[in-house]
C-alpha cells in the first residue's frame, strides 16, 4: 500500500505513480535544499510528511523562487501560512532576484500575483518593483506602484519617493517628476542629483545648473554631473570653471570626475590643468582605471603632446579597442600616418578586432599620406573582413582622400553612389579639394549642396570666396558675401588661445585688448623682419577684402594665431614647445610663416586648428600639405 499525505486539497505522493512524469531525483539531503521545480518540491514535502519531519526544515526562500510565476504559487503560499512565517520577506527575495536579472518583468508579474492573494507588500516590495519598472522604462506600472505606496501610507519614505522621481524623469515624464519633487516634505542630496542627472541627459544644462545652484548641500556626484554635462554640451570652459570651484570647496574628485575634467581639458587644450589632474589621478590610485587612461591619451593628443600620449599608451597593462583607436587617430592627426598604420598592424597581430572608430583614424592616415590604393583596401576591408558597415564618417574620409589627391571627379561620383545620405562634412571635403586644385566648377556644385545641407555654416562660403579671390573673380567673391547676408550667415570670428603658467590667454584677429598688446605687436614686427630675410612673402590672396596690397598685409599680420605665437615667445622659456589652439583653420600665410619662425627661434610650435594638428619644427611641418 502506497502511503500518501493530503495538504490543502492536494494529494502528495512520495513517488509519482504516473509513468509520464519525469522520475524524481533520489531524496537525498542535497535534494531537500536544492529542489529546482515545483514537482521536486512536492516530492520533498511528501517525504517530510511521511517521515514526520517538520516543514520548517524547508528552505523557504528557495520554495518561493521555485514556485513564483507558476501555478504552484498558491501551494507555496499555503506552506508559508501553515508555518506562520512573515511571507512577504521570502517573496521579496524573489522580487529582488527578478528586478536584478535580465528579465525584470518577472518582478512586476510577481507583484500582481502577490496582490491577487492579498499578500501585504512592504517598503522593500515596492522598491524592487520600482527598480524593475525603471529597468524597463515602464511608467504605467510605476504609476500603479506609486498609487499603492500612497494607499499603504509609504509617502513619507524618502528612498521610495526618490525612486518615483527617478522613474518619472527617466521615462520622460519630467513634469510629473518635478511635481513630485515640489510636493516632497523632505529631500536629500540624492533627490537633487536625480533631477540634475536627468536634465543633463536631456541637454537642458541651464535647467540642471538652476537645480545645482539651489542645492543646500552638494556631493561630489552633484559636481561631477554638472561638469560632465557642460563637457557633453560643448562648454568646456564652464566645466573647468566649475571644477575649480569644486576644488575650492575642498571636495576631492572621484574617478568619474577625473574622466569628465580631462575631456574638458582635451576640448580646450588646457594642458597644465590636464597634467595636474593626471598627477592627482596617480596619487589617488586611479592609475589602473582604463577609462581614465584612455581619456588621458585623448587629452595629450589634443593638447599636442603626442609623446606623452604614446608613453602612456605603451605603459598600459591592459588596452581596449578605445585605447588603440585613440592612439591611432592621434598619430594620424599629428601627421605621423606611417606610425599609425604600423600601430594598426600591431593591433591586428595581437588579435584585437578594430571597430568603426579605428577605421576612421586609419582612413585619415591614408588621406594625409596620399595613400589612395591602401585607403580603398581599408575601406573594403571594413565590411569584408570585420563586418563593419561604413557610416557617414568613413564616407567622408574617402571623399577627403580622393579630393586631396586631386581626384575630384571620382570623389563626386563616390558621393553620388553613397548608399546613405550625404552631409555637409562630405561635400565640405570635396569643396576643400576644389580650392586646393582650383576647380571652380566643381566647387560651385559642392556649394549648391552645402547651401541646402548646412546653410548656416560660414566656413563653406569662405572657402568658395577664397577660390574666387585667388582667381581674381572679385565680383563672384562679392556675390558670395551677399549670399551670406541674405541667408543670415555670419562669419565666425577667428580666435586663438595659448596657456601660460596655467592661465588661458585668448586672442582675436587685430586684438588690441590684451594688456600687453603693444609688446606683442613689437615682437611680431621683429619676427616679421627675420622671416622676410628667409624668403617669406605675405600670401595676401587669403584676404577676401578688395583692398590694396599694403592693407592686406597689415590685415594678415594681426591674425589671432600670430598674436598668440608672439605672446608665447615672450612669456615662455626658450626651447619650450609652444602650443596654440585655434577655432578655425590656420590660414596658408600663417602656416608658411610659422615654418620659418620655428627654425629662427629653434622652437617646436604645435597648432591645433579645426581640421588637424600642425607641428612646426626646424622649418617644416609634419603635415604633408597645408590642407
Amino acid at each position: 500500500m502506497i502511503s500518501s499525505a493530503y495538504f490543502g486539497g492536494v494529494h502528495l505522493l512520495p513517488h509519482p505513480t504516473n509513468t509520464h512524469l519525469r522520475p524524481p531525483r533520489s531524496l537525498t539531503p542535497d535534494l531537500l535544499h536544492s529542489f529546482n521545480t515545483p514537482f521536486e518540491l512536492k516530492q520533498v514535502h511528501a517525504h517530510l510528511v511521511k517521515t514526520n519531519t517538520s516543514l520548517s526544515t524547508l528552505p523557504l526562500s528557495r520554495l518561493c523562487s521555485v514556485c513564483a510565476l507558476t501555478p504552484s504559487f498558491a501551494y507555496a503560499q499555503r506552506i508559508l501560512d501553515r508555518l506562520g512565517k512573515p511571507d512577504i520577506t521570502f517573496w521579496n527575495s524573489c522580487l529582488k532576484a527578478f528586478a536584478e536579472s535580465d528579465s525584470p518583468s518577472g518582478a512586476i508579474l510577481l507583484f500582481y500575483q502577490l496582490r491577487q492573494f492579498d499578500v501585504f507588500p512592504d517598503t522593500f516590495t515596492c522598491s524592487f518593483v520600482l527598480k524593475a519598472c525603471a529597468q524597463l522604462s515602464d511608467i504605467l506600472n510605476g504609476r500603479i506602484v506609486h498609487g499603492y505606496m500612497e494607499k499603504l501610507g509609504l509617502r513619507s519614505n524618502l528612498f521610495l519617493q526618490n525612486m518615483i522621481v527617478h522613474l518619472y524623469a527617466l521615462c520622460g515624464a519630467l513634469d510629473d517628476a518635478l511635481l513630485m519633487f515640489e510636493k516632497m516634505l523632505q529631500r536629500d542630496v540624492v533627490t537633487w542629483n536625480i533631477l540634475i542627472n536627468q536634465l543633463v541627459k536631456r541637454g537642458d544644462i541651464e535647467g540642471a545648473f538652476d537645480f545645482f545652484s539651489r542645492m543646500p548641500v552638494r556631493s561630489v556626484r552633484s559636481w561631477t554631473s554638472m561638469i560632465a554635462g557642460y563637457v557633453h554640451c560643448g562648454k568646456p570652459k564652464e566645466a573647468i570653471h566649475l571644477f575649480m570651484k569644486m576644488e575650492e570647496e575642498g571636495l576631492k574628485p572621484n574617478e568619474v570626475t577625473v574622466v569628465a575634467i580631462l575631456a574638458a581639458c582635451a576640448d580646450l587644450g588646457a594642458l597644465d590643468l590636464g597634467r595636474r589632474v593626471h598627477d592627482y589621478s596617480n596619487r589617488s590610485g586611479f592609475r589602473k582605471n582604463i577609462h581614465i587612461s584612455n581619456t588621458l591619451i585623448d587629452m595629450y593628443v589634443k593638447c599636442g603632446c603626442l609623446e606623452d600620449a604614446r608613453k602612456l599608451f605603451d605603459g598600459m597593462e591592459e588596452r581596449t579597442i578605445v585605447s588603440w583607436s585613440a592612439m591611432i587617430a592621434g598619430l594620424a592627426m599629428h601627421g605621423q600616418a606611417g606610425e599609425a598604420l604600423r600601430l594598426f598592424s600591431n593591433m591586428i597581430q595581437i588579435g584585437m578586432k578594430p571597430n568603426d572608430v579605428t577605421f576612421v583614424g586609419i582612413l585619415h592616415a591614408c588621406s594625409h599620406m596620399g595613400m589612395i590604393d591602401m585607403g580603398r583596401e581599408f575601406f573594403a576591408s571594413m565590411t569584408k573582413d570585420y563586418g563593419i558597415i561604413p557610416n557617414i564618417e568613413h564616407y567622408g574620409c574617402m571623399v577627403d582622400l580622393f579630393s586631396r589627391a586631386g581626384l575630384l571627379q571620382e570623389a563626386y561620383e563616390f558621393i553620388m553612389k553613397m548608399p546613405i545620405k550625404s552631409n555637409g562634412v562630405v561635400w565640405g571635403a570635396l569643396l576643400g579639394g576644389c580650392r586646393v586644385h582650383k576647380n571652380i566648377e566643381m566647387a560651385e556644385e559642392a556649394i549648391r549642396h552645402l547651401s541646402e545641407l548646412d546653410p548656416l555654416n560660414d566656413g563653406y562660403y569662405v572657402v568658395l570666396s577664397n577660390i574666387y579671390a585667388e582667381s581674381q573673380r572679385w565680383e563672384d567673391a562679392a556675390k558670395v558675401r551677399k549670399l551670406m547676408r541674405e541667408h543670415g550667415v555670419k562669419k565666425t570670428p577667428g580666435w586663438s588661445s595659448i596657456s601660460v603658467d596655467g592661465v588661458l590667454h585668448e586672442f582675436v584677429a587685430g586684438d588690441e585688448s590684451h594688456p600687453q598688446a603693444e609688446e606683442i605687436f613689437q615682437m611680431w614686427g621683429k619676427l616679421l623682419q627675420k622671416i622676410k630675410l628667409k624668403g617669406y612673402v605675405p600670401k595676401t590672396s587669403v584676404v577676401l577684402l578688395e583692398i590694396d596690397e599694403n592693407e592686406k598685409e597689415k590685415f594678415l599680420y594681426r591674425h589671432s594665431e600670430k598674436l598668440a605665437l608672439a605672446f608665447g615667445l615672450m612669456k615662455t622659456p626658450s626651447r619650450m614647445p609652444i602650443r596654440i589652439l585655434k577655432n578655425l583653420r590656420v590660414c596658408e600665410d600663417c602656416h608658411a610663416a610659422f615654418k620659418l619662425i620655428s627654425e629662427i627661434v629653434d622652437r617646436e610650435i604645435v597648432v591645433r586648428d579645426r581640421n588637424r594638428f600642425h607641428c612646426f619644427k626646424n622649418g617644416s611641418c609634419t603635415c604633408r600639405d597645408y590642407w
